[in-house]
């Protein structure tokens, strides 16, 4: 009985693939996107700006996911409002907490750029300052004005590198967190 089973299961498997000139030829699939999932409920009047954030970052990249945690799991990245200047805290790649600052908000600064701009340090960017509104790294230096929430090529590409690879995960470099102030 267990021969036949396991000459079933093998017959099966072969009938299941492709045939190529004979062959069989196996599919290719992409390496998955390493999901990050992010918990929003402390943003308070900032959620749908984290929410957008997120989502630019999803249709700018394919290495990395950010998805909102699901209930009774531990979120890879916090996100909270508070009355100070907006920052980052990366602990490890992908993971770490931010703070949309009602500072920068009181001062005019867009939201959703704010909420993109510090996820883009939890996905390993840094700062890039002076820059122009073009650079979502550039940050305040771009001015009040500036309200571009979207990634450049080469923000994009350093994003894709640092999560290169099967679900990769490359660390930060240096052992200790660093508080990303803008």
């Amino acid at each position: 009985m267990h021969v036949r089973t396991l000459t079933g299961c093998l017959a099966a498997a072969l009938l299941s693939l492709p045939l190529l000139s004979g062959q069989a030829v196996a599919a290719e699939s992409p390496a998955a996107a390493r999901v990050l999932t992010y918990d929003a409920s402390g943003s308070a009047e900032f959620r749908s700006a984290v929410d957008r954030g997120a989502a630019i970052w999803n249709e700018s990249v394919e290495n990395a996911e950010l998805r909102p945690v699901s209930a009774g799991q531990r979120a890879d990245i916090r996100i909270l409002a508070d009355d100070g200047w907006p920052r980052a805290l990366p602990t490890s790649l992908g993971k770490g907490t931010v703070w949309i600052g009602r500072q920068a908000v009181d001062e005019g600064y867009n939201t959703v750029r704010i909420s993109s701009h510090e996820l883009g340090h939890i996905l390993g960017l840094p700062d890039r300052k002076p820059g122009p509104c073009s650079s979502l790294m550039s940050g305040s230096s771009a001015g009040v004005p500036c309200t571009n929430p979207y990634p450049n090529a080469a923000e994009k590409a350093e994003v894709e590198d640092n999560f290169a690879g099967a679900a990769g995960s490359r660390a930060v470099a240096g052992p200790v967190p660093v508080l990303i102030e803008d």
